[in-house]
């Protein structure tokens, strides 16, 4: 018997692109179940994608991914009288901000059921002492508004254990993507078809990215090993996919596109929702972010049949085992990045298992479906607790 039928829920970010991007199938297998959906969110252009799929949309006016005090305490108030109008039984909230404000407005409007997902915390061991007790010390407040904490990455658990969030809150939700969508190329004409694409031709090695275009991603090293591996393996080409991101204080900006473009083997594809196409163009998936919860773009590449090079940091770890579906590299370390994609870039056989392992392991581990079933299990654990 399917008990969310009917049941109205509401997944509360910061950005529209969040939902569209990141959720959207998730928030599509919660409609197939017969809940009614709704995203809230910032209003941008991602929300026209989102209705396509028929997911309704409610525009938060004040939510901003500014350091914006001010501006969070309206969106507290904002969001607590939407909820009221809503009526929702279940909010779930994605941190960070959201799932300060989040958690606390669907508590004030009287939600029966409230759930937050932590897409990896914003502090580290390795971070500062103030930056770790700022987070870690607004984690415990905001879990304190919450019925459920699901996290992506398994080494968050035991900083929550520390802190003392009930053991009853905390649930390993993990990461996931489309298994179906993200495949491995099928015959050497999608190989084709892609490079096409890509407008690099067959006899270059394609080191691919894709992500938001902000130095967080690494992107600052990624330049600087394109210049080491030139001078080392002249058939190397690095294709970045993603969006600017004028938002982020640390976005790139036209002209640190145009300075990595002088490099002479570094291309910029922009914006594209063919992405599991483009996969299949490339030779190696690289990934050296400087911090991640559990980046669905490893997941993808994986998915996708590709070795991964990616940062030895929380979350990459995760998607990465290291020497057998890609290679770790410490994080900043350009020289270190750039031995990596000279190592695969000369081994087409290492890479081809590589691939092969890596397609194995999103096969066992990044299945999206595992995480709506484990997700409408709380969602039905919390609804049940809350009849009793």
């Amino acid at each position: 018997m399917n008990t969310l039928a009917g049941r109205r829920l509401v997944h509360v970010t910061t950005t529209d692109m969040s939902l569209a991007l990141l959720l959207a199938p998730q928030l599509r297998a919660f409609a197939a179940a017969g809940m009614d959906v709704i995203g809230v969110s910032a209003t941008g252009p991602w929300v026209e994608q989102l209705t396509a799929q028929g997911i309704r949309h409610e525009a938060l006016r004040h939510a901003t991914r500014a350091v914006a005090v001010g501006q969070d305490a309206l969106a507290l108030g904002e969001l607590t009288r939407l909820l009221r109008r809503l009526k929702p039984d279940i909010v779930h909230t994605h941190n960070p901000k959201p799932g300060l404000y989040g958690r606390i407005a669907a508590r004030l409007a009287g939600v029966p059921v409230v759930v937050n997902t932590i897409h990896g915390l914003y502090a580290t061991e390795d971070d500062a002492l103030g930056r770790r007790l700022a987070v870690y010390g607004i984690e415990r407040f905001a879990s304190m508004f919450s019925g459920a904490e699901l996290l992506q990455n398994v080494e968050d658990i035991d900083v929550l254990r520390r802190l003392r969030v009930p053991e009853s809150k905390i649930v390993l939700l993990g990461n996931g993507v489309d298994l179906e969508r993200f495949t491995p190329p099928p015959d050497a004409d999608s190989v084709a078809r892609a490079r096409q694409a890509l407008g690099i031709g067959p006899e270059k090695v394609v080191v691919g990215l894709v992500g938001r275009l902000v130095w967080q991603k690494g992107l600052r090293e990624l330049f600087d090993a394109a210049v080491l591996v030139r001078e080392r393996c002249p058939g190397v080409v690095v294709v970045v996919v993603g969006p600017l991101d004028d938002e982020k204080a640390d976005s790139l900006g036209p002209d640190d596109i145009e300075a990595a473009r002088a490099v002479g083997n570094i291309e910029f594809l922009g914006r594209r929702d063919d992405v599991e196409t483009l996969y299949h163009g490339f030779d190696i998936f690289v990934l050296p972010s400087y911090r991640e919860g559990f980046p669905r773009s490893a997941m993808e590449a994986a998915a996708s049949g590709l070795p991964v090079i990616a940062t030895d940091v929380r979350g990459c770890r995760q998607a990465v085992d290291d020497g057998v579906t890609g290679l770790l590299v410490p994080v900043r370390d350009a020289g270190a990045l750039a031995g990596a994609i000279e190592k695969l870039a000369g081994d087409p056989d290492r890479r081809r298992a590589m691939g092969r392992a890596g397609r194995g392991k999103a096969e066992a581990e990044f299945d999206d479906r595992r995480v709506v079933e484990t997700t409408m299990a709380v969602y039905e654990r919390l609804l049940e607790r809350r009849h009793r």
